[in-house]
């Protein structure tokens, strides 16, 4: 997967002078939020591949691993950011990339041995404190939440269109909450279950109303240039397609409990016949 990473972040680096949000253009210095961006993916897709020779990670995460970073290079310096200035749908799409499949992907390719490998005790706090806010699902759940209504607001939706630290920091709390909350319920053990399951539900219920919020609304929230019919897309982007991966999800972690109680099950049987 080194070749991956290497064409990743020469991607991420890359003059394009001709998007709206080339890192390199005639306006360097107002696009710093996107170079500190490009330079935090770039640290820590770093940081992986240097821990991944200390602790190796197994295939299937390494895969999800470079999976997420590839699409989230992409999704940020590619040309949905560009399509998504004028589009609602299309914004719905990134922040939809962002939710249900780069941090999903971030959860299962547990990259914190692999952190932790390189950094030792001077991050030490850090991965502390994700590791225990893991055992929290549906709080996780409530935070993530809030991020994505208090984001799909009409005043911050178009604050972070119009400012590129705002946008830079909408992105982040879109990826960091998902993560953490992708990683309490597909991680959680079999005690926490029960609330991971919960938390799904709850996602999966909210941000299908706002995705119908969107679909039925008759006005555009976002402004009189932005379409109806492109806002309506966009609550379906939300409502179906990020339905379908919460319950997938919910199935995922309902499966895994059920394996896990048969082997139980399974190991006792045994252990009685032989006694």
């Amino acid at each position: 997967m080194r070749w991956a990473a290497a064409a990743a972040l020469t991607a991420i680096f890359l003059p394009v002078s001709a998007q709206a949000h080339g890192l390199f253009d005639a306006h360097l210095l107002g696009r710093a939020p996107l170079l500190l961006t490009a330079v935090l993916v770039a640290a820590a897709w770093l940081l992986y591949v240097l821990g991944a020779r200390k602790v190796p990670p197994r295939r299937s995460e390494a895969l999800c691993f470079h999976s997420a970073m590839l699409l989230a290079v992409f999704s940020v310096f590619g040309p949905i950011d560009d399509w998504a200035e004028s589009s609602t749908s299309w914004h719905m799409t990134q922040h939809m990339l962002f939710i249900i499949v780069i941090a999903p992907l971030w959860a299962l390719a547990r990259p914190l041995p692999q952190w932790r490998g390189v950094t030792g005790r001077f991050a030490q706090p850090l991965w502390t404190g994700i590791l225990r806010a893991g055992r929290y699902p549906t709080l996780l759940a409530l935070l993530h939440g809030a991020i994505i209504w208090i984001w799909h607001t009409p005043k911050l939706y178009v604050l972070a269109l119009d400012n590129l630290w705002w946008h830079a920091f909408e992105h982040a709390c879109f990826l960091f909450t998902g993560w953490l909350f992708w990683w309490s319920v597909l991680r959680a053990n079999p005690k926490q279950v029960p609330q991971a399951l919960m938390a799904v539900l709850l996602t999966l219920m909210h941000t299908g109303l706002l995705g119908a919020l969107l679909t039925f609304g008759t006005v555009s929230f976002y402004g009189e240039g932005r379409s109806v019919d492109d806002q309506q897309l966009a609550g379906l982007i939300m409502w179906v397609p990020g339905g379908l991966i919460y319950l997938i999800g919910g199935g995922w972690i309902a499966w895994r409990w059920l394996t896990r109680m048969w082997r139980r099950q399974q190991t006792g049987a045994a252990r009685e016949e032989l006694g």
